[in-house]
This record gives structure tokens, C-alpha cells and sequence, in this order.
């Protein structure tokens, strides 16, 4: 369980979870104490008819999930009738594994969990949504409708980053279906309705408003979640949340809640991001992510100051992967990215998610500011999943030095030119470049910025450093300039690289 805001919240994925083993029903596992949300009322206008016309498309999920003792899952065994070439021969070879020594028939050894949760159909020809944690790597997954029809589903596709996945059934009539709505459009205030399978009970309706938009709740690149008031419980994983013209515009996915129960405060993957990885899933059984090679973090006002961006803008790139799409476009560290593919980017929150959203293989202007000025570039997308598989090369091995390094003071740090035994004193990384933190005054700006001896300095003011020297002499220039503040590129000693803007005395 991920802790946000306080200890006593925990956010909990709201797919009910039973267990069980040798036949007999074992205790599920703990998710608190459960708690029925209150559904929220709007005004006296009755939710009978939206709730009436979008039920028949709105399933439960059962997923059973099939492992040994030591939790492996087991496959499924065929079934062999009494017709079937050499049955009796693997009839005899199964109940052999089920006896002991001395002959004597055993209990199997194997463990049955079921999960339970929610789903709707998409498409009439037997597409259904759900979460991919509803079901996991469940041997078998049944889903059932409203009028008690019950179909075994298989996986078309599944995506742990957005937590989705794509099912299909298959019947001899077209199903009931919904169809998504623009969750862009949903402003807070806005009512919406909740269907799902809380606590295994069957379909049951919920409604309450839009209570906030683009949630980061750290559960995954590119959470931007829309929460809502209307009652969410376990079980309720995979549900769709329903604007009031029958639109699904989020699926249900995550609450925050002390007792595991719903309070209020519940997480839907909003449309506008969904619809993109269903209709990869579709086409393909799999993502497939645009990827810009490139490392992020977010410009604060003092990282504005010192780039001159004027106000905090824009995603900050911190590093840049030697066989990314980003290395021969001509991108380079320092450079905010203010536009992706005509897209504003904010803030560095926004950029994954454009980019993750745009197509493979896209030639792309990606605008960015560079020490001040404005400057436009073209990114041809690679495929994130290929880069995440990319192996980055080994490093050269040191050489040998015996020189005493060069050692400079400044913004509460001490500085020292790298050499053998201090690379080895701090594990650093064979073949980085910059100026060692030996020192780091408690009472700085650089250590409220969490800068931390071992690491070092690679740029300063967006320009390399190679000595104590280099370092004092471009601060001295910064505050020629004017600046206030300095920014400087730390690294750590496996070569992971941020900003931070240091407040210059």
C-alpha cells in the first residue's frame, strides 16, 4: 500500500481478493476495516433512466489465479476422455504425482486465489475493459453480466503502467455496449456515476461529482487521475465512471482511505488517457509508446531564475540516453522543453504522457529554451518499449593518479578535482566527468537543495566543469551577470544526473 498525506490514509486498489487453498476457503487478506460510502445526491433529479440504459453494459470480473505451494502458477492440465490416445497413460503419470511413497493418495498441492472486480464492454462483438491488477495473471477469467450471463474471457492485451487491460469474449448475439467519453471536458463540480461489483455484491450504482482533475498519486508514469466523491469500495476496480450523458469518461481504480472502505476520495483513470492504450491494445495486444530518450525533472522559480525563463515552465532535461531519439535530434542536458508536438508543456508531469501518446516513428518539432533562447527541433519517436530495453555500455577502466587534486570553496561546498583514490572513496563511476563535493556546510542552500558530498558538480550555469577553478571562476560570472542564482548539474557516482539551483550569498 502506497501512504499518501498521513499514515493513517492508505491508497488501496479496489479489487476484492479471496483466497484459497486444498479445496477449503482460507482468510483474505487484510484491507481494513469496510466501510459503505454514502452516495451522493444531485439535487432531486433522478439518476433511474442514465442508470437503466447503461447497466447491461456493465460486467463483473472473476479472475482465478492457479499456483503450487511454493506460488508458481500451474498450467492448465488437458482434459483427457476416455477416447483419447495414451489417457490412461498420463491418468496414471498425474495420480502418481499425487501419491506419496508408500501409495497413498495426497491432497494436492496447489493454491486458488480469485479476485473480483468490475468491467464493461466496449464494443458489441465482446471487448471488455477492466484493471489489469483486477486480473493479474489469473488462469481463468469469467465474466458475468447483469442477466446472469456468464462468459469465459481471454486477454487480448494488458498495460501495468496505466493499470488496464483489454478482454474479449465471445457470444452468439452483440452484447450490450458503452462507448468513452471526453474526460477533458469534465470540469470539477461536474456530477458523474459510479457502476460496479463493491464487496462482490453485483452491479451497484453510485454517484457523486468530479471532486478534482489530474491527480498525481505516484502510482505510475503518468498518473493524472481524476478523483471523485462517488462511492468507490473493493471491488469496484474496473468499473466505469459515467458523465450524465452515459459516457464513460474514467475507470474506476484506486481509493485513498484509513479503513479500506470508501470516505469519499476515489482515483479514475480518465478517458482521454485510456482510450490511446485500449486502442493499442486492440490493434496490437501490446503499447506501443512513443519515446524521447530523454531524463526529466521540473523547473522550480529558482531553476527559472537561472535558466531566464521568467516563470517556472516547461520539463528540465537532466540527462539524455546515448541511443535515444533525442541524442541525434540534437537535444541537449539544460535544454526546458516548453512544446512537444505543438502540445504546452507545463510542467514536467505533462510531458511523458504527450509524448507516451504520440505515434511511433513521428517526426516531431520539439521546442525548446537553450540558455535563454528559443530553439525548435525535430525528434523522429522511437518506441518506449524498445528503449527500455536498450543496455547501456560498461565504462573503460580507470587509470591510475597520484597527484594531489585541486581544491576550491564555494556556495557552502568544497570542491576537489577527481582523482583514483577519491573515485574509489566515493564509488564513482569509471569515465564521469566533473568536480568532487568533499564538503557540504549544514547551514547552505546546498544542503537545504540536498546536495550531498560524493556527488559531483558537471556543470555550472550550464557549462561543464573539469576543475575547482572552472567552478569559481563561472560563479564569478553568473554574478556579474546579475544572478541570484547558480545552477548547477550534480551527479551522483553511478553517472544519474539533476539540476539544482543554488541561491547565491
Amino acid at each position: 500500500m502506497a501512504h499518501i498525506h498521513s499514515q493513517a490514509s492508505r491508497l488501496v486498489r479496489v479489487a476484492a481478493v479471496a483466497v484459497f487453498g486444498f479445496g477449503a476457503p482460507l482468510a483474505a487478506p487484510a484491507f481494513g476495516q469496510a466501510t459503505a460510502g454514502t452516495p451522493q445526491v444531485q439535487g432531486q433529479i433522478s439518476l433511474a433512466d442514465l442508470a437503466e440504459r447503461v447497466m447491461p453494459a456493465v460486467v463483473n470480473i472473476a479472475a482465478v489465479t492457479t499456483s503450487d505451494t511454493r506460488g508458481r502458477t500451474l498450467p492448465q492440465l488437458p482434459q483427457l476422455g476416455p477416447d483419447t490416445p495414451f489417457g490412461d497413460l498420463f491418468e496414471e503419470f498425474f495420480n502418481r504425482r499425487g501419491q506419496g511413497q508408500q501409495g497413498e493418495r495426497q491432497a494436492p498441492q496447489q493454491r486458488r486465489s480469485q479476485s473480483a472486480g468490475s468491467g464493461f464492454v466496449i464494443d458489441a462483438s465482446g471487448l471488455v475493459v477492466t484493471n489489469n491488477h483486477v486480473i493479474g495473471d489469473a488462469n481463468e477469467i469469467t465474466v458475468v453480466f447483469s442477466d446472469g450471463l456468464r462468459l469465459k474471457a481471454e486477454v487480448v492485451g494488458k498495460d501495468t503502467k496505466v493499470d488496464l487491460a483489454l478482454l474479449r469474449v465471445k457470444h452468439d448475439k452483440p452484447l450490450p455496449a458503452v462507448k468513452f467519453g471526453d474526460s477533458d471536458k469534465m470540469r470539477i463540480g461536474d456530477p458523474v456515476m459510479a457502476i460496479g461489483n463493491p464487496f462482490g455484491l453485483g452491479g451497484s450504482v453510485s454517484s457523486g461529482i468530479v471532486s478534482a482533475r489530474n491527480r498525481d498519486i505516484n502510482q505510475g508514469p503518468y498518473d493524472t487521475y481524476i478523483q471523485t466523491d462517488a462511492a468507490i469500495n473493493k471491488g469496484n476496480s474496473g468499473g466505469p465512471l459515467f458523465n450524465m450523458a452515459g459516457e464513460v469518461i474514467g475507470i474506476n481504480t484506486a481509493i485513498l482511505s484509513p479503513t479500506g472502505g470508501s470516505v469519499g476520495i476515489g482515483f479514475a483513470v480518465p478517458s482521454s488517457l485510456a482510450i490511446n492504450v485500449v486502442d493499442q491494445l486492440r490493434e496490437f495486444g501490446e503499447t506501443r509508446r512513443g519515446w524521447l530518450g530523454v531524463r526529466i525533472q521540473n523547473v522550480d522559480d529558482a531553476a527559472a531564475e537561472a535558466l531566464g525563463l521568467g516563470t517556472a515552465r516547461g520539463a528540465l532535461v537532466a540527462g539524455i540516453d546515448e541511443k535515444g531519439p533525442a541524442k541525434p535530434a540534437g537535444l541537449e542536458i539544460g535544454d526546458v522543453i516548453v512544446k512537444f508536438d505543438g502540445k504546452e508543456v507545463k510542467d514536467s508531469r505533462d510531458l511523458p504522457r504527450i509524448v507516451a501518446a504520440t505515434p511511433v516513428g513521428k517526426d516531431v518539432p520539439v521546442q525548446v529554451v537553450r540558455k535563454g533562447k528559443e530553439v525548435t527541433k525535430t525528434v523522429k519517436l522511437g518506441r518506449l518499449e524498445d528503449g527500455e530495453k536498450v543496455q547501456q555500455a560498461s565504462a573503460n577502466k580507470p587509470s591510475a593518479e597520484t597527484a594531489k587534486p585541486a581544491t576550491a570553496s564555494a556556495l557552502g561546498l568544497e570542491f576537489s578535482a577527481q582523482n583514483e583514490e577519491l573515485r574509489k572513496r566515493y564509488s564513482i563511476k569509471d569515465g564521469l566527468k566533473g568536480v568532487v563535493i568533499t564538503k557540504v556546510d549544514g547551514n547552505s542552500n546546498a544542503a537545504d537543495k540536498r546536495i550531498l558530498v560524493g556527488e559531483l558538480v558537471v556543470e555550472v550555469g550550464q557549462e561543464p566543469v573539469n576543475s575547482p577553478d572552472d567552478v569559481t571562476k563561472r560563479l564569478d560570472a553568473l554574478k556579474k551577470e546579475g544572478k541570484k542564482s547558480a545552477l548547477l548539474l550534480i551527479s551522483n557516482g553511478q553517472g544519474e544526473v539533476r539540476f539544482v539551483a543554488v541561491t547565491m550569498n
